[in-house]
């Protein structure tokens, strides 16, 4: 019958995977040196320019940021329309409250 302990470790005798790296959790508080985002500033900037995904970038949420300014611009104002609801509803999620992290997981400031 097969040994089932010792079936994820290696000759030695130590695990064959690499044990879980600790990382930030969402919602923790900010390390110091790091500039705390303001929610107010991300919400304003998610209703007036989102259509270019400024807040996004503001957020430190680049890539997300950088979709945005591409749809916007790249498919001839069609995609602005839609980039615009996307700002506007992200604006209202942000000043609601239900996003209050930025992209590095700490929480915005009021």
């Amino acid at each position: 019958m097969a040994d089932y302990n010792n079936y994820d470790r290696g000759p030695s005798g130590t695990p064959m995977y690499d044990p879980p790296q600790y990382q930030p959790q969402p919602g923790m508080a900010p390390p110091p040196g790091y500039p705390q985002k303001s929610r107010m500033a991300a919400g304003i900037l998610a209703i007036l320019l989102g259509t270019y995904g400024v807040h996004s970038f503001y957020l430190g949420n680049t890539s997300r940021g950088l979709l945005q300014l591409l749809l916007t611009l790249l498919t001839c104002g069609i995609g602005a329309l839609i980039m615009f609801i996307w700002g506007v509803v992200d604006g209202v999620r942000i000043l609601d409250g239900r996003i209050n992290i930025d992209a590095n997981g700490v929480y915005l400031k009021d």
